[in-house]
């Protein structure tokens, strides 16, 4: 079975999604959308097409989260492709950060399942989802200051040698790993033995951005990646991230720079107070309508 191919949801499945519980085999995977599924008029047309199969890494089946009685997000049904940068747009309290948790395995979802190369997957941690080949760089980067940039790189995934009963750090070998992985990006760093604290905010990006792709990753989820940076080292980090998508890699992006979303992304989706309102092919939309769908000004010209 197909992406393309027409499939439609049974009652069982949408009971089983209303249960948290999801499916339960990669051809069961659900269209994007069906005639009952909220989303305003002109959201519905500004769905792109039904994913390909052989394109789609990450795919999201109504993916709720509630926080006791608050529902942060409510039936979110997105997919990224390989190989292509994905941005999703929404202000402030729209639900974007509780569903980059739900996908890199900080929350578990209430209801829907989250999908990897076709098949459904269940994280209990941020462990489980980086095995997975999930890696997220956050705003606030998580990098310990006091730390070198080999030591950031390798922490909690240390390097160990084996001799009898005792076991030692692989120094030699953790530094030639970090010096190959900061190579393969272009990553101008001085020394691999710098202490974090004496790097610039673009470097502590790139630093972070190699960590991510250095283990294997086949998606990058990326928050807001140059939020505090100068114009020079947003530029760096914006080719840092393009160098990721022609690797092959899917990269989610989240940003609330509109031109950078336009410049760098292959596909928005868009996000307002926690449920999906819509999403573009980014050739086919523009900054004015990404604004008018953020705000409902759309709905509200309909009525």
């Amino acid at each position: 079975m197909s992406f393309n191919e027409p499939i439609h949801r049974s009652e069982n499945h949408r009971a089983e999604n209303e249960a948290g519980n999801g499916s339960s085999h990669p051809d069961s995977i659900p269209p994007p959308f069906t005639d009952d599924d909220f989303l305003p008029s002109e959201a519905v047309r500004s769905i792109p097409a039904q994913p390909d199969r052989a394109n789609v890494l990450l795919y999201i089946d109504q993916v709720s989260k509630w926080f006791g009685n608050v529902h942060a997000i409510t039936d979110i049904t997105i997919w990224a492709n390989r190989g292509e940068i994905t941005a999703i747009v929404g202000d402030n309290g729209a639900g974007k950060s509780t569903l980059i948790k739900c996908i890199s395995g900080v929350h578990g979802p209430t209801a829907g399942q989250v999908f990897l190369d076709g098949k459904p997957v269940h994280f209990t941690s941020p462990e489980d989802a980086r095995r997975a080949g999930i890696e997220t760089v956050y705003q606030t980067l998580a990098l310990c200051n006091d730390l070198t940039i080999w030591q950031n790189l390798f922490l909690n995934r240390e390097m160990v040698n084996h001799w009898g009963p005792l076991s030692f750090l692989d120094q030699r070998a953790m530094r030639r790993r970090s010096a190959e992985m900061l190579s393969r990006l272009e990553v101008n760093i001085p020394s691999i033995n710098a202490r974090v604290r004496r790097l610039s905010g673009g470097q502590r990006q790139a630093v972070a951005i190699s960590r991510a792709a250095g283990w294997g990753s086949r998606l990058v989820i990326m928050d807001e990646p140059t939020a505090a940076l100068g114009v020079r080292e947003t530029a760096r980090v914006e080719e840092l991230i393009l160098r990721l998508r022609d690797d092959g890699l899917a990269v989610l992006l989240i940003s609330h720079n509109f031109d950078q979303v336009m410049r760098l992304s292959n596909q928005i989706w868009v996000m307002r107070s926690g449920r999906l309102v819509g999403g573009r092919r980014t050739q086919d939309t523009s900054g004015k309508e990404l604004v008018s769908m953020i705000t409902g000004a759309q709905q509200e010209e309909a009525l």
